[in-house]
C-alpha cells in the first residue's frame, strides 16, 4: 500500500504537470485574436505560437542543472514563480516583443517542469506503485489541458475579445502550487547522492517505506557507489548508458511524431479545415481535452498491472487507424466534419492510454540515480525540440501539401513506432529504480 504522505506529495508535485499543460494548450484559444490584434503575418503568428516551445526547449535542456545543484524542490519553487511572472505578463502585454519574451519565459518554466517533476516523483515513489504516481504528472497535463479549453470555451463565450483573461487565469493554479510546494519534502535520492545528507535522507525513506526503507538506504548507496567506480561518473555519453540514452531519444521523438502538439495547438483551427464552424470547433476541441482525460485516468488502473510495454503496444496500433482514418477522410475530401471529429477523439484515447501515459514515467526510470537528471533533460529535451518543429511547420505544411499528406505522415510515423516498441523497449513495471539501472546498464 502505497502511505498517503507519499501520494500527497506526489499529487503537490503533479501540479507542475497542471501549469504545464494549461501553458501548452491555453493559446489555443487566443491565437487567432493575438494575430489579429498586432496584424501578424503568417510567419510572425508561427513564431508567436512556437516561441514558448523555444523556451520550453531551452528549459528542458537545462533543466537538469538547477535539479541537480539546487534540488528537486527549489527548482520547481522558481518554476512556480516563473509560471506566475509569465501568465500575468502575457494577459497585459500590449507590445508584441514584450509578450513574445513572456511567452518565452512561461516556456522555460514548462520545459523544466517536464524534467524536474517526473524525476521527483520517481524518486520518492515505491516500486510497486511508482507507474500510477509519475503518471499522475500526465493526468495533470491532460486535466490542465482539459481545464484550459473549457476556460477558453466560457471566457469566449461571455466575453468579447477577452484572449488576455484566457491567458491571465493561469495566475490563479501558479499561486497555489507556489503554496503548496512548502509542505514537500526534498527527493531522498538527491540528498544522499548531491549533498552526502544521509540522514535526512533516510527519515524521508522511512516515510515512504517504513518495512523495507533500510534496504532502500542500501540499494542507494550501492549504485552510488558502484557509479563512481565506474568510469563513466555524471558523463551521459559514456557507452555505459548508450542504451538508456537511445531509448530516450527514439521514445521521446516518436511521441511528436504521432503529430499530438499539432492536435493540441491547433485544434480548432483542424476542426474547422474538418468543415465545422468556429463555436463547434472550440466546443469540440473540449471535448478534446475531456476524452484525454479520461483516458489517460483509465491508463492510471494499467500501468503497474500490464506495463508499460502492452500500453505502447495497444495505442501503437489504434494510433496508427486513427491517424490513417483521419488521413484518408482529407484525402476523399468529406464534408463532414463531424466524422473527422470522432477519429480524432479516438486518436486522443489510444494517445492517452499509451504515448500520453508512458512518456514521462519511463524517461524517469530507466536512467541511473547518479545521470537521472540529465537523461530526464535529454528525453525531455529531444520532445520538446520535436514539438518546437512541428508547432512552427504545422500551418505552413498543411497549407502546402494538404492535411491527407500531413496526417499520412503521421500515420507512417507510428508503423515505425509499433517496431520499436515490439523488437526494442523493455518492461520497467515493479522493478526498483536500482533494478531497471542494473539492467540497462549491462544491456
Amino acid at each position: 500500500m502505497i502511505q498517503r504522505k507519499v501520494i500527497m506529495w506526489s499529487v503537490i508535485m503533479a501540479l507542475g504537470g497542471f501549469l504545464f499543460g494549461f501553458d501548452t494548450a491555453v493559446i489555443s484559444g487566443a491565437e487567432q485574436a493575438i494575430q489579429k490584434y498586432w496584424s501578424l503575418s503568417p510567419a510572425q503568428h508561427g513564431l508567436t505560437i512556437s516561441i514558448a516551445l523555444i523556451g520550453t526547449v531551452i528549459g528542458a535542456l537545462f533543466g537538469s542543472m538547477p535539479a541537480d545543484s539546487l534540488g528537486r524542490k527549489k527548482s520547481l519553487v522558481i518554476i512556480a514563480f516563473i509560471f506566475l511572472f509569465a501568465s500575468l505578463g502575457t494577459s497585459l502585454a500590449t507590445n508584441w516583443y514584450v509578450f513574445m519574451l513572456l511567452r518565452f519565459i512561461g516556456g522555460l518554466g514548462v520545459g523544466a517542469s517536464s524534467v524536474i517533476a517526473p524525476i521527483y516523483i520517481s524518486e520518492i515513489s515505491p516500486a510497486r506503485g511508482r507507474g500510477r504516481l509519475v503518471i499522475l504528472f500526465q493526468f495533470n497535463i491532460v486535466f490542465g489541458i482539459l481545464i484550459s479549453y473549457l476556460s477558453n470555451y466560457l471566457v469566449g463565450l461571455f466575453f468579447n475579445d477577452a484572449w488576455r483573461l484566457m491567458l491571465g487565469i493561469m495566475a490563479v493554479p501558479s499561486l497555489i502550487f507556489l503554496i503548496l510546494l512548502k509542505f514537500v519534502p526534498e527527493s531522498p535520492r538527491w540528498l544522499i547522492l548531491k549533498k552526502d545528507q544521509t540522514e535526512e535522507a533516510k527519515q524521508t525513506l522511512a516515510i515512504i517505506n517504513p518495512e523495507g526503507f533500510e534496504d532502500d538506504f542500501k540499494n542507494i548507496i550501492n549504485s552510488r557507489d558502484e557509479e563512481l567506480k565506474t568510469e563513466s561518473g555524471d558523463s551521459l555519453f559514456s557507452g555505459r548508458y548508450k542504451f538508456p540514452v537511445m531509448l530516450a531519444i527514439l521514445f521521446a521523438f516518436f511521441n511528436q511524431v504521432s503529430g499530438i502538439n499539432a492536435i493540441i495547438y491547433y485544434a480548432p483551427r483542424i476542426f474547422e479545415m474538418a468543415g465545422l464552424g468556429a463555436n463547434a470547433s472550440r466546443l469540440s476541441t473540449t471535448g478534446v481535452g475531456l476524452v484525454n482525460l479520461i483516458f489517460t485516468m483509465i491508463a492510471i488502473g494499467f500501468i503497474d498491472k500490464i506495463g508499460r510495454k502492452q500500453l505502447m503496444l495497444i495505442g501503437s496500433v489504434g494510433l496508427i487507424l486513427t491517424l490513417g482514418l483521419v488521413s484518408w477522410s482529407f484525402y476523399e475530401k468529406i464534408p463532414n466534419g463531424n466524422l473527422v471529429t470522432i477519429y480524432l477523439m479516438a486518436y486522443i484515447a489510444f494517445f492517452a492510454f499509451s504515448q500520453g501515459a508512458v512518456i514521462w514515467v519511463f524517461i524517469s526510470e530507466i536512467f541511473p540515480n547518479q545521470v537521472r537528471a540529465k537523461g530526464q533533460t535529454l528525453g525531455s529535451g529531444t520532445h520538446w525540440v520535436m514539438a518546437a518543429i512541428i508547432a512552427f511547420s504545422f500551418p505552413y505544411i498543411t497549407v502546402k501539401i494538404g492535411g491527407g499528406n500531413t496526417f499520412a505522415f503521421f500515420t507512417a510515423m507510428m508503423v515505425l513506432q509499433l517496431i520499436f516498441v515490439w523488437r526494442v523497449m523493455p518492461e520497467t513495471k515493479g522493478k526498483s529504480l536500482e533494478q531497471i539501472e542494473h539492467t540497462l546498464t549491462m544491456h
